[in-house]
């Protein structure tokens, strides 16, 4: 039988998601409803902001030429300054056999040693 159109018979918009419309909530989008986890007021991201790096992945990020400078510069390091390539800190992880110069914000207590072990320091940047 034909009956007239009713403007909006189960309400408008999501209307109902915790009343009539409970199971299609429940079914396709659950944990709509609620809070999760603290509130953190004028969170400020950039207090937080370190981007880090791996010794494995020091040369990758210094660039060409420049593990080839560390190997045979005869004494003379390279200087790599991590805070120009838009790191803050020095991790430990991977090895390194070759005397360099890093300037960084932060180290990790590893990453320092094995720096200095290979004949490097760690120089620390503001």
């Amino acid at each position: 039988a034909y009956r007239p159109y009713r403007k909006h018979p189960g309400g408008r918009g999501n209307a109902g998601g915790q009343h009539h419309h409970r199971i299609l909530m429940d079914k396709y989008h659950p944990g709509y409803f609620g809070k999760v986890g603290m509130r953190h007021f004028h969170l400020m991201k950039n207090r937080t902001y370190t981007p880090t790096i791996n010794i494995d992945k020091l040369f990758n990020a210094a660039g060409e030429g420049v593990y080839e400078a560390a190997k045979n510069g005869g004494g003379k390091a390279p200087v790599i300054d991590l805070t120009n390539l838009g790191v803050f800190k020095l991790l430990g992880n991977g090895q390194i056999d070759v005397p360099v110069i890093v300037k960084a914000k932060y180290f990790s207590k590893l990453a320092e040693k094995k720096i200095k072990e290979a004949g490097g320091a760690c120089l620390l940047s503001a």
